[in-house]
Parts: C-alpha cells; structure tokens; sequence
C-alpha cells in the first residue's frame, strides 16, 4: 500500500448508503494517515451547498474540496479559492454575457442564487426540452464569442462553465500541483458531471453501480482496463474499486 490521490463525487457516489461511508471513512482516514493519501471531494455544489451536506451527513474533512462543477479549488483551512486556477479560467471567460445569452431561452431556469458562482451559471433544463435547447444555446454563446462548454447532467442539471474548467481538469491541475502520478490517482462518479474525471487521461476511474444511463452508455462504449464499473452502490461500489485497483487491501 502506497499514497495515491483519491478524488470523489459526492452525492450518489460517497453519499447515499451511510453504514458503506462509514466503512469507506475507516479505510481512507487510516490510509491518510499512514500513507499521506491525499483525500479530495470533487461536487457540483457550492461552498454553501456542500457545508449544508456536512451538517447532514458524517464525511471526512477533505485535504482539497472541488466545488462547483470544477470551478473552484479550497484546499483545507482557506476559505479562498485557489487563486492560481481561478486566474487560469478567467482567460475569455464572460459570465455576464453568458448568462445574458442564456436569457434568450424560455425553457432555462435559473437554480437557486447559492448555485451562481463567479465561473459557472446554472440552470434547471427539462430532459425533453434539452435536446433542442442545448445545441441552440451552444451555438449562440459561440457565435457572442465565449469559449464555453455546457454541461448537462441528471436529466434536468446544466452549468455553463469555461472551456477549460470541469471535474477533470481540476483534478488535473490539483494533481500536477500536488506531484502526483496518473497511475496513482482514482476518481469516482456517478452522473454526467462526472464524466470529465474519466475523460482527463490515465487515471484510474470507479462508475458507482447506480451510476445514470448518461454515464453507464459512455462507460460500455470507451471500456478499458482504467475504468471499473462496480457492482455495489455508492460507497460500497467505491470500496469494490478501490479494491480492485489494489489502492486497498482486501479483507
């Protein structure tokens, strides 16, 4: 057993079967501390979003939070975000302009205030409108000249970011910061959100087993050794991978 850099969704992922979380803690606090294994959560929600979570639910303190969609990097103790990736994705980044492109479509509903941050405007968009609505959005922001990509996720979930911002290029950018090799490096998910954590390069990824249909269709179509679908939900399914990744023993 070594030190490796353990990057997690939250919700459906590390959360959602508390008895296979407390498990998954054990390990992964017990490792931390004898290996210096780097734990790091990697959400779609806000720092507000993700504190609310933490009153609810029994997680480790992370090494570095992940917030907001890949938009935002704290590492532990600071409540400022990562001024060296915030510098990297405010090049050609126009959130005004975005959000004022995005005005032009009735079927957009902007998600709660708390969700709105500095790199990324988000909204609810409903799985049948999304198939007109999104191509349609993609083009016009393009056409005003934004460097933007959309992500759409959970049948109702789309956060506009910059081209260079998601899960998995924060996970890049946290991992070349820390020295980190790819091969020592896991990422978990469960939804669209998550499939840049996949995408990024040779990193070992784990598809919890109640992963969504959006996921589950990239999985059986790009499968390869790097990538484990498990069995089990949520924790318990990042358990199985971790053990098959040999990151954790078996018992």
């Amino acid at each position: 057993m070594s030190r490796f850099l353990f990057v997690t969704d939250l919700d459906n992922t590390l959360v959602g079967d508390d008895l296979a979380m407390a498990e998954l803690n054990h390990h992964l606090a017990q490792h931390r501390q004898q290996h210096q294994t780097q734990i790091v959560y990697s959400t779609g929600r806000s720092l507000t979003s993700y504190r609310k979570l933490t009153s609810e639910k029994d997680l480790l303190e992370p090494d570095v939070l992940i917030s907001a969609v890949g938009t935002e990097i704290y590492h532990k103790g600071s409540e400022t975000p990562d001024a060296a990736w915030s510098a990297k994705l405010s090049q050609g980044w126009d959130r005004d302009k975005a959000v004022a492109t995005a005005a032009h479509f009735a079927d957009l509903t902007p998600q709660s205030e708390s969700e709105q941050r500095p790199f990324k405007a988000s909204y609810f968009l409903t799985e049948q409108a999304a198939a007109e609505v999104l191509p349609q959005l993609e083009q016009m922001l393009r056409d005003r000249g934004l460097d933007i990509q959309l992500i759409y996720s959970g049948g109702k979930d789309l956060d506009i970011l910059p081209r260079q911002a998601n899960k998995g290029m924060a996970m890049t950018f946290l991992r070349q910061t820390l020295e980190i090799e790819p091969v020592s490096t896991v990422a978990c998910g469960d939804s669209g959100n998550d499939l840049s954590l996949f995408t990024v390069g040779q990193e070992r990824g784990i598809i919890v087993g109640n992963a969504l249909p959006e996921l589950l269709q990239w999985y059986h179509t790009h499968a390869n050794s790097h990538h484990y679908l498990a069995t089990a939900h949520c924790a318990a399914g990042i358990l199985e991978g971790l053990r098959h990744f040999k990151f954790l023993s078996e018992e």
